[in-house]
């Protein structure tokens, strides 16, 4: 771990060791040395930009969500230390919604939901990050519908001219992680499914998902078997028909103890032009990000196929796209 603290044995240990010593053992001020000053930090929400703002968006949960734990799921990289390393780092949250703050009142409800964050890091400092927590999980948890939270979060902004725009190619920013993952047949395996599923190829489902295959999905979404893969894809393209499907990073690993993974980011951006997962076609132009994992196996000799999957955007962020362009 060639520029990092030795106290960290590898790469994941450095991921989950400073997401809880960031935020479960309240190591806050850590930001400013774990996090670049010019760290760019996209969430679907929103774009940040630094490592005071990611500080002031922290204590601001903390406030909201005092008891919050971050249990590491998984942690899915590439690269390496010279030339620096990206983590898809997929995190199992609970948390006590006992402040005041973005998601309303308090209400004093106990949630669970998860996180994967995509992030860059070189000299034991991260300086890149894609960022999606389920936020339809935690809405739907408190008591909101996401549509609903979507308009009522636009209201709190100052309305549609003040509102936080949310994360698009337009309002993007370059960091400074350019390379796209790494070459392996796990990644281009599930780079493959995903790109059928998107073409509207859904035999896909049937030939590379296991039979038992457990589905997660944005809402804390548990399925199991091919119908729920198979509604899933179905109703998030059926909404976005013409709208372009782009694979952004693609990892793959073998590590001992765990089964081949991959972790994929992946995008849509075009219009709501279409039914299914959002309801009536708006025509609104709309960017999905995208963040998903996938674990293979098989029983004896057979093939490996998709045995777990979990992919997460966050559907407020879509829905207050829809709103604003439509009012």
């Amino acid at each position: 771990m060639q520029g990092f603290d030795s106290k960290f044995r590898d790469f994941p240990d450095y991921i989950i060791g400073i997401t809880k010593e960031i935020w479960e053992d309240r190591g806050i001020a850590t930001l400013h040395g774990y996090y670049a000053p010019d760290i760019v930090v996209r969430s679907p929400g929103s774009v940040v930009i630094g490592n005071e703002s990611v500080i002031g968006a922290t204590m601001a949960t903390l406030a909201e969500f005092p008891d919050r734990q971050l249990l590491g799921e998984d942690v899915i990289w590439s690269g390496s230390p010279e030339e620096g390393m990206l983590s898809s780092h997929r995190i199992f949250s609970t948390a006590t919604h006992l402040g005041d703050g973005m998601y309303g009142k308090a209400t004093g409800k106990p949630l669970q939901y998860r996180i994967i964050a995509d992030c860059h890091a070189k000299n034991n400092m991260i300086d890149d990050e894609w960022l999606i927590r389920d936020q339809t999980a935690i809405v739907r948890q408190i008591g909101w519908d996401a549509k609903d939270f979507a308009a009522d979060l636009i209201a709190r902004e100052g309305g549609p001219e003040a509102a936080v725009p949310p994360l698009t190619p337009e309002t993007d920013l370059a960091g400074p992680y350019k390379h796209k993952g790494n070459d392996t047949v796990w990644g281009a395996h599930y780079a493959d499914v995903l790109t059928r599923m998107m073409g509207a190829d859904m035999a896909a489902v049937p030939e590379a998902y296991d039979r038992a295959v457990q589905s997660e999905y944005p809402g804390g979404e548990t399925g199991h078997g091919w119908d729920p893969v198979d509604r899933f894809w179905m109703g998030l393209r059926a909404s976005f028909p013409s709208a372009e499907f782009k694979i952004d990073h693609v990892i793959g690993r073998e590590d001992p103890t765990m089964p081949p993974r991959a972790a994929i980011r992946w995008s849509l951006w075009g219009k709501h032009d279409g039914w299914g997962y959002f309801g009536a076609p708006t025509g609104a132009q709309v960017y999905v990000l995208g963040i998903s994992h996938a674990e293979f196996g098989s029983f004896g000799v057979a093939d490996p196929k998709l045995r777990r999957e979990f992919t997460l955007f966050d559907e407020t962020a879509i829905w207050k796209q829809i709103l604003l362009s439509t009012g």
